[in-house]
């Protein structure tokens, strides 16, 4: 290689490293990814947060719907406060969530006794009685007054993520099947407001 060879080889070197036209395309080829992933991650908690935000929401509208009511209720009101505690969630609609409404009692005794009175469930649109009446169950200790009643809603949802859901139900494979649903949920205890308990004859 001749010297002249060597000049310009080295002179085509200089011009390279002074051409900047492409260093805009080749770093925004590399942040892409990157504020991509950002974006959808923070998409997903804001609906994630509201959505849970919405499950808690269908507990204590339930319950303060049923404990207005004036001392007894039929199966078909519980039903359709049901239905309206569903609409909570509109407009998510990847799963639907499991509603439980029940009245319990604390026995008038001097080891008082947790019972179910009555209850009902709607579950995948299926209405069904979860517990059996005077069936015993658990509150908490801050609730056990003896001779009263609560009404106790329990609302779940298994939450779907938007980036691991699709319309076909199948099944998320590799690193996302790890959140392809998160359970949310919470439970509600209300009192009777018009009297002391809310009966339910045919639920």
């Amino acid at each position: 290689m001749t010297r002249m060879d060597l000049t310009r080889l080295w002179s085509g070197l200089f011009r390279l490293r002074a051409d900047r036209r492409g260093i805009a395309a080749v770093e925004f080829a590399l942040i892409a990814p990157l504020l991509l992933c950002v974006y959808f991650v923070s998409m997903e908690l804001s609906l994630g947060l509201e959505t849970s935000k919405k499950v808690n929401r269908i507990g204590s509208m339930v319950a303060d719907l049923v404990t207005q009511q004036p001392g007894k209720i039929a199966k078909a009101d519980v039903e359709a406060m049901m239905q309206l505690g569903q609409a909570i969630l509109q407009p998510y609609n990847r799963s639907t969530p499991t509603i439980i409404v029940s009245e319990v009692q604390i026995t008038n005794e001097a080891t008082p006794k947790v019972l179910v009175v009555w209850s009902r469930q709607i579950a995948n649109g299926v209405y069904s009685t979860p517990y059996v009446a005077q069936s015993p169950t658990t509150i908490p200790d801050q609730l056990k007054i003896k001779g009263t009643y609560l009404i106790r809603v329990t609302s779940t949802l298994n939450y779907k993520p938007l980036i691991t859901w699709d319309a076909s139900q199948k099944k998320t494979l590799g690193l996302l099947s790890a959140f392809d649903s998160i359970s949310m949920g919470g439970t509600y205890y209300l009192r009777p407001r018009m009297s002391a308990d809310v009966s339910c004859s045919d639920c």
